[in-house]
């Protein structure tokens, strides 16, 4: 790294706190903007990056050729600090360029898909670090198991998310990867689904040595160099899946993987749900081909805790639960709340929603509602807009009046605790990857004064 400073412009993402904290590690000196403060924020001023939430170019570090600026496209153009950096001559580079050299020439194996890939790749991460053969790691979200979104070693192997957004994963070329889905999503930068599953074959044609596929993805042996193995929650077609699932009276479920080398009996998997099992199987299969001991995946499996905001427990009893999730996509609505019904039969289970993103829910708007009539109730919140404007007749109303659930209400945010207070709750999920997770704590003290 020739650079003596790192400037990140949006440094509270997840993806590009987790790179500002590696060449923290790496002794550059690193800061950044932000719009606003967060727990992420806060935890990388905590470690001693400086963070500020004004749009001030004077804060950029003035020495021009010694400063790499690495920015977000979630940033908007007319940044002022964006323009600055632009004319002012700074080498200036996407995150997804930064995470492709940061990778190149390390062993890297990625995680990509429209959903799952957040908890997989941690996984990944967790069974190379706790089996002792060690990686770096760069996450998509935070490991419950050790409070962070990035993972460092002096081992050469590398953990990522591969990320579909901006075709940001094209940067990457895994010797070994899995892709978990590959539904319509992004479709202001895809367009269609067409072009969604075409930037997949590219990614795939990236990867060296083993693919892994969830069963029936349409890639083909042609589309990559590597080795093309299925994986599956427990269809027997597939190379990797489960055999004789239990449900344990926690919520966790244990399996015996069948796999091309044999039996892994008895994997009782750490994090909650059927989803998790099928998340579990294809880390499984990434550490497997990559040569490591069988015994080892089945214990790191069983130590999971899985990845803040997915499937994320706070309050479980026998009669009041609550549980956070991110899904943001119906396919992972869908996911989630099957996982959640099949762990808690009989009880009411009530979902708070919030959209993510205008055109999401001008494109999905159905589907949306279709995933959301499987909870008994459903309270749905104003879209989050993150980097859009409004569009003309899109709002959270338009997947409010499909949605067949037995009880809906619609709610703006401001209206949402003093909603529940007065609302008695049995298995009560919040969904959403906007700022919902800015009820999480509140939500959370509310309830265990119930208890």
């Amino acid at each position: 790294m020739r650079y003596k400073y790192i400037y990140f412009i949006g440094i509270g993402g997840i993806g590009m706190s987790a790179i500002a904290r590696y060449y923290k590690f790496k002794g550059v000196e690193v800061s950044g903007y932000d719009r606003t403060p967060s727990d992420l924020t806060r935890a990388l001023e905590a470690e001693g990056i400086p963070v500020h939430y004004e749009d001030d170019p004077g804060r950029i570090p003035a020495d021009v050729r010694n400063t790499l600026v690495v920015y977000t496209p979630a940033v908007p153009a007319d940044l002022a600090e964006m323009r600055f950096v632009r004319e002012g001559g700074y080498r200036v580079i996407k995150r997804s360029q930064m995470l492709g050299e940061i990778t190149a020439g390390q062993r890297c194996l990625a995680v990509a898909g429209t959903h799952g890939k957040t908890t997989t790749s941690t996984l990944v991460a967790h069974i190379l670090t706790e089996s002792g053969a060690g990686c770096s790691a760069f996450l998509g979200g935070i490991s419950k198991n050790y409070d962070t979104n990035m993972l460092m070693s002096h081992v050469s192997t590398v953990v990522v998310e591969a990320d579909e957004f901006d075709r940001s994963f094209h940067q990457l070329h895994p010797a070994i990867a899995a892709i978990t889905a590959m539904d319509a999503d992004h479709l202001d930068i895809y367009g269609d689904l067409a072009h969604v599953q075409e930037a997949f074959r590219i990614f795939a044609s990236q990867v060296s040595e083993a693919l892994i596929l969830k069963l029936d993805l349409p890639i083909a042996p042609e589309d990559t160099p590597a080795k093309i193995f299925s994986y599956h929650f427990d269809n027997p077609r597939a190379d990797f899946h489960s055999s004789n699932l239990r449900l344990d009276a926690t919520g966790h479920y244990t399996y015996d993987l069948v796999y091309p080398g044999g039996v892994l009996t008895d994997i009782r998997v750490g994090a909650l749900g059927w989803v998790n099992v099928e998340n579990s199987i294809a880390a499984a299969a990434i550490c497997l081909c990559n040569g490591l001991d069988a015994q080892k995946v089945r214990h790191a499996i069983g130590t999971f805790e899985g990845a803040r905001r997915r499937l994320d427990l706070h309050l479980g009893t026998p009669t009041l639960t609550y549980i956070d999730d991110y899904a943001h996509h119906p396919a992972e609505l869908q996911s989630a709340i099957s996982s959640i019904r099949q762990i808690y039969p009989g009880r009411k289970i009530t979902g708070i929603f919030q959209p993510h993103l205008y055109t999401r829910t001008r494109d999905f708007a159905s589907e949306f509602a279709a995933a959301l009539s499987g909870l008994d109730k459903l309270i749905l919140l104003d879209i989050y807009p993150a980097r859009e404007e409004p569009i003309p007749g899109v709002s959270s109303e338009i997947i409010f009046r499909e949605v067949t659930a037995p009880e809906k209400v619609l709610l703006n945010r401001d209206e949402l605790m003093p909603y529940l207070e007065k609302e008695d709750v049995d298995v009560l999920v919040t969904l959403g990857a906007g700022n919902i997770d800015r009820f999480i704590q509140p939500i959370t003290e509310l309830l265990k004064q119930r208890l």
